[in-house]
């Protein structure tokens, strides 16, 4: 029997890939990299124009780079469309509705003002119309992945700043799809230049596109309908990856971008009610294949030309960002974004994007624009992409010259009454409040504070004794009177937080009793390591309070199971403090002091 052929090169090429994926990229994570950078680093280094380049050279570079791009163009393609069906998705018509002034007003300006004075700056440099207007519209879509990270690791989605750049960002992920289309058409051109190709053209993709949503609509449902009935996950993934390749498939049969069928895919998923269980089943994997196709973007970046021109490359970068963030800017002060706002959006959207690769390359391929341009913009694309952290601290820094300052209200000016024998209680949230409530009950003096000005001023007006300041402050503690205190009860959510309260705490009075909040059993040994007398995991008590219910609706009687609750609490803190004991890091405190006791 004849042995099968078996293709070291591609198959190499592929390990190289998913090398990258389990342990560079990782690594950088580690480093505090964006991970999207670190797969486009990676594509740029291990790639044909990198140290694949030296093979020849250094011949055991062959098993640690990407030998010919064409092995993993399959994974490449894979990534672009599973990237639109992503961002299909997540639109659906009522977020669109909500913030249609902003997506359809703002967004659709910048990328047509934007286009525009990218594709003029082009024109001066001696490009070509078409060349000029394509690469403009390339270059005028931000990072999705990218920017988005960046306000969600800052909790700044909902800020003025992270609505007007989602809002311009959702327009930017429309507009991909006309003009990936239009790359498409003009593409296919030819020296006699007729109209009618045109028109056959677009006729064609209005009709596979229409073909497509109206097979969508009367088959998805019913076709996630049936395999949900068998509830097997894994038919369900079936099912997901057949919609996603087959509308990808027809589209590119139809001569169309094959991201443009999964891009309509995932816009009529999002409108039905299957959406939420599809996005829970493809996280596993949207990673993984996201980061295949930043990797294989990263191989087009010729790192040559960091060094072929550099000087006029970083004044490229550094036009190019402040053309596109001025734009924004002014757009966004149009449409009363405050001046803050507007700076933060103009100077996280002023690079470049994910999708730049894409447009370029494709323009590439089709022979629009040529090699040596498309590889220095690509340079300067990915440049401004990795600058997109370092101007996210910056733009912040900007914004607030702009900021007007705000009235400050009387209420949380109030300072904390001199009092003795009292309670502290760090955080007046929902946990606090009900602390601070049972308290009350057993009418056991407190004083709560909070650094949510927005929050004090409100329970304040409604007689709460609560007031404003940092718990983390020396001199704000020793104004609670926490030298006179018998207790502190920390009930903030941030195990940061919690951990420098308990250290500013222990700082002042090391025998006061401090009962703190933990978010696991983890962050419950952290804190006995610093010094808490008792800490209360989240997890541990959901789990007490679920065992408490279900014995007394199994009919035990009351009296015992609380009795038997509190035992395993007890038997949870001593294993906690115990462990932390073994370590060596802290003393247990198994006897609780006299005050803990009589206020417990």
């Amino acid at each position: 029997m004849a042995a099968a052929s078996f293709n070291v090169e591609a198959y190499s090429d592929a390990l190289v890939v998913l090398g990258t994926a389990g342990v560079v990229v990782p690594l950088v994570q580690r480093w505090g990299i964006n991970s999207v950078l670190g797969y486009l680093c990676a594509g740029a280094v291990l790639g044909p124009l990198g140290l694949g380049a030296f093979k020849g050279e250094l011949p055991f570079l062959y098993w640690m780079t990407v030998v010919d791009a064409k092995n993993v163009a399959a994974i490449a393609e894979l990534g672009v469309v599973f990237l639109l069906f992503v961002i299909g998705l997540e639109l659906s018509y009522q977020r669109l509705q909500t913030m249609r002034r902003l997506v359809f007003g703002l967004g659709t300006l910048q990328v047509v003002l934007s286009t525009a004075a990218i594709g003029i700056v082009f024109a001066l440099a001696g490009q070509g119309p078409t060349v000029s207007i394509v690469l403009g519209a390339c270059l005028a879509l931000s990072s999705t992945a990218i920017v988005i990270e960046v306000l969600a690791s800052q909790r700044r989605l909902t800020t003025a700043a992270g609505r007007a750049s989602f809002s311009v960002l959702l327009a930017q992920d429309l507009a991909v799809v006309p003009i990936l289309l239009a790359i498409s058409i003009l593409g296919r051109g030819d020296d006699s230049g007729a109209v009618a190709g045109v028109v056959l053209a677009v006729a064609t993709a209005v009709l596979a596109i229409g073909l497509i949503v109206l097979v969508g609509r009367l088959f998805l449902r019913p076709l996630f309908g049936l395999v949900s009935a068998f509830g097997m996950n894994d038919l369900f993934v079936a099912a997901i990856l057949f919609v996603i390749v087959g509308t990808a498939t027809a589209a590119g049969v139809a001569g169309l971008p094959m991201s443009l069928g999964a891009f309509v895919a995932g816009l009529l998923l999002a409108e039905s009610e299957y959406r939420k269980a599809i996005e829970a089943t493809i996280e596993p994997f949207k990673g993984l294949l996201l980061g295949m196709f930043f990797f294989t973007v990263g191989m087009n970046i010729d790192l040559r030309e960091l060094v072929r021109e550099p000087l006029l490359l970083v004044l490229a970068v550094i036009g190019f960002i402040a053309l596109k963030s001025s734009v924004l800017v002014g757009l966004a002060r149009l449409f009363q974004v405050p001046w803050p706002a507007a700076v933060e959006t103009g100077l996280l959207l002023g690079p470049g994007g994910e999708f730049a690769f894409v447009g370029i390359g494709m323009a590439s391929a089709v022979g629009l624009v040529g090699t040596e341009t498309s590889s220095f913009t690509l340079a300067v694309t990915s440049l401004s992409m990795a600058l997109i952290p370092f101007l996210a601290q910056i733009d912040r820094r900007l914004g607030s010259k702009f900021e007007k300052p705000k009235a400050r209200d009387p209420e949380i000016a109030v300072e904390p009454k001199a009092s003795k024998g009292h309670a502290l209680v760090v955080g007046y949230g929902r946990v606090g409040q009900v602390v601070a409530d049972m308290l009350e009950r057993h009418k056991f003096p407190y004083i709560a504070i909070d650094s949510d000005a927005t929050t004090i001023a409100e329970h304040r007006r409604r007689g709460h004794e609560v007031y404003y300041g940092d718990a983390t402050n020396p001199a704000f503690l020793n104004s609670c009177g926490i030298e006179d205190a018998v207790g502190v009860v920390i009930t903030i959510h941030s195990q940061d937080s919690i951990d420098a309260v308990v250290k500013a705490v222990r700082a002042i009075r090391p025998d006061i009793p401090v009962v703190a909040r933990a978010r696991d059993a983890e962050h419950a040994r952290r804190l006995y390591l610093k010094g808490v007398t008792d800490a209360v995991p989240e997890t541990i008590e959901a789990s007490l309070q679920l065992s408490e219910a279900t014995l007394v609706g199994l009919g035990v009687p009351t009296g015992l199971v609380i009795a038997s609750i509190h035992e395993k609490r007890d038997e949870f803190r001593h294993e906690l403090q115990k462990a932390a004991n073994e370590a060596g890091l802290v003393t247990t405190r198994s006897i609780r002091p006299k005050a803990a006791r009589r206020s417990s």
